[in-house]
C-alpha cells in the first residue's frame, strides 16, 4: 500500500512520501497563483481552479485567497461559493454537496495528530528524512448548506443536507439533514422549518 492510498484511508502515513510532497506542493503553488490573480481576471482565475479542484462542478465561485493541501482529494458540486480565506486540508476524502455557501475564515480539517507527544514529534524515518505520524478522518457536507463565518469542520464530520451553521462553530460530530446548529462544540439547536421562510419577515421588506 502506497502513503498515499495509507492517507486516503485515514491510516498513519508518512507525509515526506515523495509522491505527497509532489502533490502538496502543486496545489500549494496553485493556490498562491489564484490568490495573486485579480477578480476581473476570470478566465485565468477558472483555469488554476480546474487545475487545483479537478473534481469541482460548474458554478463554483471562490473568492480567495484559498488554501489547500492537494485540492485533487476534494469533491465540491455545483453553484459553490466560499467566501475569503477558504482553508481546506484534504489528507482524506472531503466532499461538499450542491449550492453550498460558506462565509469567511471557514476552515475544513480531515488531519489528525497523536494525543501523546511521543507518538506526534518529529522523528527520523528509516530513509533519513525528518517526519511525523499524521492519519485523518473524510468530511462530508450536504446538499444546501450555509457555513457561517469562522467555522471549523473537524476530521470526521458529516454535516446533513439544508443546514445552517453558526458563526463560529466548531463540529466534530454529526449534524442532521435541515438543522440550525451553533456552538463549540456545534450542537443542533432546532429544525428549520416553513416558519423560517424569508417572505414571512415583513419587517426585512
Amino acid at each position: 500500500m502506497t502513503e498515499k492510498e495509507k492517507m486516503l484511508q485515514g491510516k498513519i502515513y508518512d507525509p515526506s512520501d515523495k509522491e505527497l510532497l509532489t502533490l502538496r506542493t502543486r496545489a500549494h503553488t496553485l493556490c498562491a497563483d489564484y490568490n495573486c490573480v485579480k477578480e476581473t481576471k476570470a478566465k485565468k482565475r477558472n483555469k488554476i481552479l480546474k487545475e487545483l479542484l479537478p473534481d469541482m462542478a460548474e458554478g463554483g465561485y471562490l473568492q480567495g485567497p484559498v488554501y489547500f493541501d492537494y485540492g485533487a482529494f476534494t469533491k465540491i458540486g455545483k453553484n459553490f461559493y466560499a467566501n475569503f480565506n477558504l482553508t481546506v486540508l484534504d489528507v482524506c476524502p472531503v466532499k461538499i454537496g450542491d449550492n453550498v455557501f460558506m462565509g469567511p475564515n471557514v476552515s475544513i480539517l480531515t488531519p489528525k495528530h497523536p494525543l501523546r507527544f511521543e507518538d506526534r514529534n518529529i522523528y527520523t524515518s528509516e530513509k533519513g528524512v525528518a517526519t511525523d505520524r499524521e492519519y485523518g478522518a473524510p468530511i462530508e457536507i450536504g446538499d444546501n448548506c450555509w457555513i457561517a463565518g469562522n467555522v471549523t469542520v473537524l476530521a470526521g464530520a458529516k454535516i446533513g443536507s439544508g443546514c445552517v451553521i453558526g458563526a463560529g462553530s466548531v463540529v466534530a460530530g454529526s449534524i442532521p439533514d435541515g438543522s440550525l446548529a451553533y456552538g463549540n462544540p456545534c450542537k443542533v439547536v432546532r429544525k428549520i422549518t416553513e416558519a423560517d421562510a424569508i417572505e414571512l419577515k415583513k419587517e426585512l421588506f
